[in-house]
């Protein structure tokens, strides 16, 4: 697994870049116990009449990068972290180390929203007062939480799935306003948040490709 992912990575960023993110890949895995290294093409879905022409590969965010928005974000204060496009669960086991107790993962995959099972429940013997939810949905019907309070993407879709997300959360904060945060890695949609009235509080960016902003309204 770990070879493949490498070799995807050299093919489509470089090896230097490559290299790091399977370093991290590895003390990460080891760190929390779960297993949700690889990436998904989500050609299986394609031959099982699933549209996927408005997603992105899945591939998990790199945990260096997670552990410093994570920080910067404060997320230990969340209420209610969402991740869009959950893949395998990474990003809510992680956030449960960090404090967040109540976390809810969507992805349109049943395959990874099982792997994401596995993984969380791996996790929750450490964490058992912990509320993890996974949705099988699409992220575009989906209805968000007035208790959510932080978003969590990894460029898991287009702008025409992206375009609902938003609307579905402006109707959620109008039914309860509240302050909104957005952690969203290679944000190549950045502007339609901002067009939305979010205001940029954090970036990053190295090694050319691994970028990532908070965004809050």
């Amino acid at each position: 697994m770990l070879k493949a992912y490498h070799r995807y990575l050299v093919k489509n960023w470089d090896k230097k870049i490559a290299d790091h993110i399977i370093t991290e890949e590895i003390k990460g895995e080891a760190f929390y116990g779960i297993h949700s290294t690889g990436t998904d093409r989500l050609q299986q879905l394609k031959k099982n009449g699933i549209d996927i022409r408005h997603a992105n590969i899945y591939m998990p965010a790199p945990y260096d990068m997670l552990h410093e928005f994570f920080t910067e974000g404060k997320i230990a204060r969340c209420k209610h972290l969402m991740d869009l496009g959950c893949g395998k669960g990474r990003v809510l086991c992680v956030a449960a180390f960090a404090g967040v107790k109540k976390l809810s993962g969507i992805d349109f995959s049943r395959p990874l929203i099982d792997a994401a099972t596995e993984n969380i429940g791996i996790i929750k013997k450490q964490f058992p007062q912990t509320k993890f939810f996974l949705y099988c949905n699409d992220a575009f019907y989906f209805t968000i939480e007035k208790d959510v309070d932080c978003l969590f993407l990894f460029n898991p879709f287009d702008d025409i799935i992206l375009s609902g997300v938003l609307e579905n959360l402006e109707e959620s904060l109008l039914k309860k306003p509240r302050t909104m945060t957005v952690i969203y890695f290679n944000p190549v949609d950045q502007k339609m948040f901002l067009d939305y009235g979010y205001k940029v509080i954090y970036h990053s960016k190295k090694m050319e490709y691994l970028e990532g902003v908070i965004l809050q309204k």
